[in-house]
């Protein structure tokens, strides 16, 4: 899909306040509403815009820990890193799960309430996963820079 300067400027504003009214985001670019939801609608139309969400705070839901957990598997096989994915993309607690590279196949970002609640998902359900090899944990002692909008070069 190719991107104007409108259609940018379009995601800019939607990244930074998902909530705003057509009305007030045609505005806010420069446009009349009509082309400007139509441009919305085949930006969602074509994947682009996937979806909508409300970004909440952790630590006032009681999600106090944020940890990075690096995954070995025994083997690398297809079949055993599709068993990997499909257990762990059922965990409400993994925010995040990449495939890496390097010395661990895996890359979570969890968010637990406490240590015992930790303790519980890597001994309850990562230890079971049979294709587990390796388990290892790193605490995020202060958030730095959280952002969620991507950037939107020219490039």
């Amino acid at each position: 899909m190719r991107l104007d300067a409108t259609d940018r400027r379009i995601l800019e504003e939607l990244q930074n306040d998902a909530s705003l009214s057509n009305v007030e985001l045609a505005k806010r670019v420069h446009l009349s509403p009509s082309p400007c939801l139509a441009r919305v609608r085949a930006m969602e139309a074509g994947g682009l815009i996937r979806k909508y969400v409300a970004l909440l705070d952790a630590s006032q839901l009681g999600l106090h820990l944020n940890v990075f957990v690096s995954i070995s598997l025994k083997q690398q096989s297809r079949e055993a890193l599709q068993a990997f994915e499909e257990r762990i993309t059922m965990r409400d607690e993994v925010m995040e799960c990449y495939l890496m590279t390097g010395d661990a196949d895996y890359l979570l970002r969890v968010a637990v309430p406490d240590m015992p609640a930790l303790e519980s998902f890597i001994l309850e359900q990562l230890s079971p996963i049979a294709q587990v090899e390796k388990i290892r944990s790193s605490f995020a002692l202060k958030q730095v820079r959280y952002k969620t909008a991507l950037p939107l070069s020219e490039a």
